[in-house]
């Protein structure tokens, strides 16, 4: 199932996801972004940073909403990090949940102290060269797909969002609808991705509960602070902040002779594996996150304005505050929780892609269809979203990139496209600034005005023709199309197209000489002409030469009849004959 992608026809080509993706598990298609699940973390990020707002993300908000006007019983599990989102007290966090008709308001923390407990037992039954904890699931599906080699030191303990599931099924019963309230989109993924998950039904991120109460139209300011069915212990809170594993277990780690590391980020995630790979480090207990500062930092908080430090100072202060009441009030604790009771074992697997590598012919081909014939081609610049032409050839040869994502090879190749346009069509094309002064003017321009680019550019159009029709088209900002312009001086008969562009603040001039047609018009005007007077002569002469021979048919006939008469009379004895 595809938990997270990007809108359909919403991508603008700014690879801005590709570049924060940390193993570019996104392709490109026909321009139009798409989340390649196979490769994908499930960090989020790359939909935070969209600024398009592209995202489509499955959502469980409207299921849990019908449950509620059901009546069901449904119960809330937040992650410990939701002061960092909220900015406002804590304990009116809590009541709006209820309003919003959860039955049961709970912690993760809840469940993160029970996954301390199963660490440290881990640790003691099990002697590895190193641990790595598996609480965040981007990290884990790093390690599972690119770092495999590492998933022997991945501590097989489910999350405190699992653990803490667990516990509230059994505290309210199997038919309870648990909900999981938290910073990241992943938790999708790793509640609907383990066939044996039975205690997470639904995940709902902050963002989606922020957009909940506002429709709902809940004056938060109005509510009163109430206080969560049960208290976490202290290990449990620290858990979003960076080291707030360590900070639970840390006696453990020294009887056991671990250097514990913390690591936030994705990048330094993926520098710190693979040193570990290398088997560069030894006897480290690894808590890892691939959000910069935990889930302080999280992708669901990137959109929230609030400064990052004062998002942690938040989170320190709610910690310091649970941990006062903690130990003046009477509270149920879980740590009352029986370990033993619960089902905290998982399993992590080899996830890597097996993916044919390229031949370097391929890349070469690849590279010079991206116009990248030399190294000194290959710019290096990362706009593509990969840090090398080399890994954007690659990309290509694998399906995952497309050639024009590189913006260097579209502008030359725009640019090439233009100027071969621009240098060799027999127009004449000039281009003005807002004071009309000649910006750029063609061969067929210089060739008509007879002037040279570099001594006319910078100079005003007036210097070689009227510029009445420039400056109207300017001042009004209607075109000019296909007005007739005669130029003795320059034996030229323009057709002018004169446009404004007003969002450059430039004027574009585009004319035909016809000067040729026009001579040739002339030409042919005259050929007609001479054809008339020719063909008129013709006629004449033929009419006087049948004038003629109809004179001499008449006299012909005239003296026939005469004699035929004569002839007749004789014939007929009507005439003497002597």
């Amino acid at each position: 199932m595809n938990y997270m992608n990007f809108s359909k026809a919403s991508c603008k080509n700014c690879y801005k996801c590709l570049r924060s993706c940390p193993v570019k598990a996104i392709r490109f298609k026909n321009q139009q972004a798409k989340i390649v699940e196979e490769r994908c973390i499930g960090c989020g990020h790359c939909l935070e940073v969209c600024p398009q707002n592209a995202r489509d993300i499955l959502s469980d908000l409207e299921r849990v909403q019908q449950l509620i006007t059901r009546g069901e019983k449904v119960i809330a599990s937040i992650a410990p990090s939701f002061p960092a989102y909220f900015n406002l007290e804590e304990g009116k966090v809590v009541s709006a949940l209820r309003k919003l008709g959860f039955s049961i308001v709970e912690e993760t923390a809840m469940g993160a102290e029970v996954v301390s407990q199963a660490y440290e037992d881990y640790i003691k039954n099990n002697k590895l060269e190193n641990y790595i904890t598996t609480c965040c699931p981007s990290a884990n599906y790093l390690i599972e797909k690119y770092f495999p080699r590492l998933v022997p030191y991945m501590i097989p303990v489910v999350s405190p969002m699992l653990t803490h599931g667990q516990i509230l099924k059994k505290a309210y019963g199997k038919e309870a609808f648990v909900v999981f309230i938290g910073p990241c989109a992943a938790k999708k993924i790793e509640a609907e991705g383990l066939d044996d998950n039975k205690f997470i039904d639904a995940v709902l991120t902050f963002e989606e509960i922020n957009r909940w109460i506002l429709d709902c139209k809940l004056d938060l300011d109005s509510l009163n602070e109430e206080d969560f069915d049960k208290l976490a212990c202290r290990r449990g809170e620290s858990y979003p902040l960076g080291g707030g594993i360590i900070s639970g277990i840390k006696k453990t780690l020294e009887k056991n002779n671990l250097q514990p590391i913390s690591i936030s980020g994705t990048e330094d995630c993926i520098n710190v594996l693979k040193s570990m790979e290398r088997e560069s480090l030894k006897s480290v207990f690894l808590e890892i996150s691939v959000c910069k500062g935990s889930c302080v930092g999280g992708p669901n908080m990137i959109n929230n304005n609030d400064d990052y430090y004062e998002k942690l100072s938040r989170v320190k202060n709610y910690i310091k505050r649970r941990e006062d009441m903690i130990s003046t009030q009477d509270k149920v604790k879980c740590s009352e929780v029986t370990i033993d009771n619960l089902n905290m074992h998982r399993t992590f697997q080899d996830k890597s892609l097996k993916i044919e590598e390229p031949s370097k012919e391929e890349i070469q081909r690849v590279l010079k269809e991206m116009g990248k014939f030399e190294d000194k081609d290959e710019l290096n610049c990362g706009v593509c979203g990969y840090n090398t032409c080399k890994e954007k050839a690659k990309a290509i040869c694998e399906g995952m990139a497309e050639t024009d994502m590189c913006l260097h090879f579209m502008r030359n190749k725009a640019e090439s496209l233009s100027n071969v346009i621009f240098e060799n069509t027999p127009n004449i094309v000039m281009l003005l600034d807002g004071d009309l002064n000649i910006k750029e003017i063609n061969p067929a321009a210089q060739e008509v005005f007879m002037v040279n680019d570099e001594k006319i550019k910078g100079k005003p159009i007036s210097m070689l023709i009227n510029d009445e029709d420039f400056r109207t088209v300017k001042e009004t900002g209607k075109s000019i199309i296909g007005k007739r312009a005669d130029y003795p001086q320059y034996n030229a008969i323009l057709i002018q197209n004169i446009v404004y562009l007003k969002k450059q603040n430039l004027v574009l001039a585009s004319m035909i000489n016809i000067m040729e047609e026009e001579k040739n018009k002339i030409e042919l005007l005259r050929v007609k002409e001479n054809t008339l007077n020719v063909a008129q002569e013709v006629i004449d002469k033929q009419m006087r030469v049948a004038q003629e021979i109809a004179g001499l048919l008449g006299e012909t006939t005239a003296e026939t009849k005469v004699i035929l008469n004569k002839l007749r009379k004789v014939i007929s004895g009507d005439d003497k004959y002597y």
